[in-house]
């Protein structure tokens, strides 16, 4: 072993430093970039077709997608309004409740 690293010194080392640099990420490159679709792949990750959305193309497809989301859009609207509406009475409740108390111990 002593032989070996005596005569690699100087030049012969940065050489076969060099060398290493070289193959190192040739091989890396090798081992992990071939096969990649059968070694790497997970079945079922991606959604097929019939699970994605279908873009309407036609105007009746748009005007019924439209008409759908516009649906949609005032049924959580009028929630809102509710939710609201409730959150301030029960607000107001509260204030009448707290106000009361308050003149009671005075």
């Amino acid at each position: 072993m002593s032989s070996f690293l005596r005569r690699i010194q100087g030049g012969n080392l940065e050489v076969l430093k060099f060398g290493v640099y070289i193959i190192f990420p040739i091989g890396w490159m090798y081992y992990f970039g071939t096969n990649l679709d059968e070694r790497f792949s997970v079945p079922g990750f991606w959604p097929t077709a019939d699970q994605s959305h279908k873009i309407p193309i036609d105007k009746e497809e748009i005007d019924r997608e439209l008409s759908r989301m516009r649906m949609i859009d005032t049924v959580r609207r009028e929630r809102r309004v509710e939710r609201e509406a409730r959150e301030a009475e029960a607000q107001a409740m509260s204030q009448a409740q707290a106000a009361a108390n308050a003149q009671n111990t005075e």
